[in-house]
């Protein structure tokens, strides 16, 4: 029979138990359950030998969406990627003091923390849905790149330890960027850091960014206009194709089931409600919903994406595990470029017609749906 102290220690023991049992998070919430198999996709997905993995995530608003970038190093050593990310709330705004992670400008974390975890090794403040856990809330599309120098790598990686330096330092007015070194929307976002970095840290001076020459100080119209990520994949795309890399593509599918609301934000929209639109470029048709494309730009971004795609990966609600839902064999880079275009100027082909007919107030039937390119179907 069990002693008086000992009875109470374990009545204290089951209490704590219970109340751990009844307060934990639903799978789909910041701080519940994980992905059963995180270890073995990962596992699979390493097993092409990729070097850099661009991560292109949809937008999550009605209307104009651009969406976010970052940027995925391979590491040899390592059993996992390490994420550079630019971070929404390293913009010195005293509302983002307490309650959001802000102590540093680029976040590094390991990319399976960034799509597929939902807790933060940055802490209790990181962002659900965008800092990790990002499936939860938007589809990413992980844009591998092949045959990238070692030099250039470890270029990226002393780039952003830099840029989170003179961020702590509150720099401003330095050779890559002429303001303070802040998080900004419409300044020094995730697309302009990324292409700083490889621009300064990895080397290639040919890639162009927004705002960085020496008119933008003279053009404030200029120097303010974002670079947007998908423009800026296209371009790394481009420059590292000129290089004779070589790219796949992997879609990491929204999980459409998560109830979470993120109190950061303020919409009171549950994750699985929340639009997860292709990130758009600048363009006519820019602040179309979801779903709705015509501007060649976008057509042919999403067209080469998928024509470079291999396979995209979806979480098993019932199961709580990810899966290979399809898998094709990538086109290489000049194939895919060349029928991508053949498939955008198909796609645009009554894009001009609208326009005339929007200009007298005429509503004509809705634009062309490419949902099914990030589906991982077949275009027809």
């Amino acid at each position: 029979m069990l002693s008086r102290p000992a009875l109470l220690l374990m009545i204290c023991v089951l209490s704590l138990v219970l109340a751990a049992v009844c307060c934990a998070e639903p799978f789909g919430h910041k701080g519940g359950p994980d992905i059963e198999n995180i270890g073995e996709i990962n596992e699979l997905s390493r097993q092409q030998p990729y070097d850099l993995e661009l991560l292109l995530s949809f937008g999550t608003s009605k209307g104009g969406s651009a969406g976010h970038l970052a940027v995925a190093v391979r590491d040899k050593e390592t059993s996992d990627d390490l994420v550079y990310s630019a971070n929404f709330y390293a913009d010195l705004d005293p509302e983002h003091e307490k309650g959001y992670y802000n102590e540093n400008l680029v976040i590094m974390v390991p990319k399976t923390e960034y799509l597929f975890k939902t807790s933060s090794s940055l802490g209790t403040d990181a962002s659900f849905g965008l800092d990790m856990g990002e499936i939860y809330k938007r589809s990413v599309i992980g844009i591998r790149i092949s045959g990238v120098q070692p030099q250039m790598k470890d270029g990226l990686r002393v780039f952003f330890q830099r840029l989170n330096a003179d961020f702590h330092a509150r720099k401003q007015n330095t050779e890559y960027h002429n303001s303070p070194i802040v998080y900004g929307y419409m300044n020094l976002n995730c697309a302009k850091t990324i292409g700083l970095a490889f621009k300064y840290g990895a080397g290639l001076d040919d890639l162009p960014i927004k705002g960085t020459s020496f008119w933008s100080w003279f053009n404030p119209i200029s120097a303010t206009k974002a670079n947007l990520p998908t423009e800026m994949a296209m371009q790394l795309i481009e420059t590292f194709a000129e290089r004779n890399c070589t790219f796949d593509v992997v879609l990491y599918k929204k999980w459409v089931g998560s109830t979470y609301v993120d109190p950061l934000e303020g919409s009171g929209m549950m994750f699985k409600d929340l639009p997860n639109r292709f990130p758009s470029m600048l363009s006519l048709d820019y602040f179309e919903n979801q779903g709705s494309y015509e501007d060649y730009d976008n057509l042919f971004a999403m067209y080469l994406l998928y024509y470079l795609g291999r396979y995209s990966i979806v979480l098993n609600g019932e199961s709580h595990c990810l899966e290979i839902e399809h898998k094709k064999e990538p086109d290489g880079y000049a194939t895919a470029r060349s029928k991508a275009d053949e498939s955008a100027e198909k796609d645009k082909k009554h894009f001009l017609r609208r326009l005339v007919f929007r200009a007298w107030g005429i509503k004509l039937d809705s634009g062309v749906d490419n949902t099914p390119l990030y589906e991982g179907e077949i275009p027809q």
